[in-house]
């Protein structure tokens, strides 16, 4: 394995979860690294991290200005990974997004050209501004780590990460995402505005010049090792049965017109680990459930018609809470 440019001694990650206690300094590091340019947000990192070591997307819904492309680009220069960023318009098709074949004269055959999704970190930026025939080009490529075009199918660099962002205050020239969409980010969050003193520091240098500058931590091939160390993270049949009381509560929920899919259980399930391994644990925790479950599980259930607490937009976020608090923990 070769030691990436940043010359710390990454090449030792782990490949069994014997080794988890020195996996988990490595992926602090990782998380130091991308904290020196997105300043003040270090739950917001960790939660990145979660849906990287996961094999996951991160959708980010949130005002512009905050540091998405910052997030992006700090994570994709960490990894020592590719980065492309696709910004999401009305009159964008799906071969700018996957690629076409181009006709060879002198070859007298066609040529596949890749478009931007093959890299190993993709942001894709105001994803609801595009039509639903250019979001469904996506939904291949987020579940099977391919795409299939002109009856040939192209596996996609490893690992992949698809960023997607939208503003949540702008509706004007935007298409919701459909369910299914929704169904293939494993977690949803937002980033908000700094705190004062880390404002400061923003405008004294940082964000997106820093994120540019970011030396790599890890290499792809050492991420996909900690994303295979991950999934040996034991989760307990109590943790098991505790995940699935929550997921079953979401669908006979009276304040809920669609509760969570299984492709939503198996998130959480994966998110858990991820969430346990940051901790350099081997095994997870009612915690690593309960501290995921608003984050995995709010983008993929409706509301009934205008929920008594708190603004429409919050009403999922506020009815897993408290689903999560009614669902008796394991001890």
């Amino acid at each position: 394995m070769n030691t990436p440019r940043g010359g710390n001694g990454a090449a030792q990650a782990g490949s069994s979860v014997g080794s988890m206690t020195a996996d988990a300094a490595i992926l602090q590091a990782l998380q130091a690294n991308i904290e020196q340019a997105l300043i003040g947000k270090p739950e917001v990192v960790r939660l990145a991290l979660v849906a990287l070591l996961a094999r996951g997307h991160l959708l980010i819904e949130d005002v512009p200005g905050v540091g998405k492309t910052t997030l992006a680009l700090a994570l994709a220069h960490s990894v020592g990974g590719s980065f492309q960023r696709i910004q999401f318009t009305s009159d964008l098709l799906p071969a700018d997004i996957l690629g076409t074949s181009v006709y060879d004269q002198r070859e007298a055959r066609f040529e596949f050209r890749p478009g931007p999704i093959f890299a190993n970190v993709v942001l894709a930026d105001e994803i609801n501004r595009t039509t639903p025939k250019t979001q469904s080009s996506l939904l291949e490529a987020m579940n099977d780590f391919q795409i299939s075009l002109d009856h040939n199918t192209y596996k996609l660099p490893e690992p992949f990460l698809v960023l997607a962002t939208q503003n949540p205050m702008e509706y004007h020239g935007t298409h919701p995402l459909p369910e299914s969409q929704m169904d293939r980010f494993l977690l949803r969050i937002r980033i908000g505005y700094p705190g004062g003193a880390d404002e400061r520091r923003i405008l004294r240098g940082g964000g997106t010049a820093v994120a540019e500058r970011l030396e790599p931590v890890l290499s792809p091939a050492e991420v996909l090792q900690l994303q295979a160390v991950t999934e040996k993270v034991h989760v307990d049949r109590s943790i098991e049965d505790y995940l699935l009381a929550v997921v079953d509560a979401t669908r006979r929920c009276e304040a809920l017109a669609l509760g969570v899919s299984p492709r939503g259980s198996q998130g959480l399930y994966r998110a858990a680990q991820a969430h346990a391994f940051l901790d350099a644990r081997a095994y997870c925790v009612p915690d690593d459930v309960k501290h995921l479950a608003v984050p995995v599980l709010a983008h993929r259930v409706i509301p009934r018609g205008r929920w008594d607490r708190g603004a429409e937009g919050d009403a999922p976020e506020a009815i897993i809470a408290m689903l999560v608090e009614q669902v008796p923990v394991p001890t």
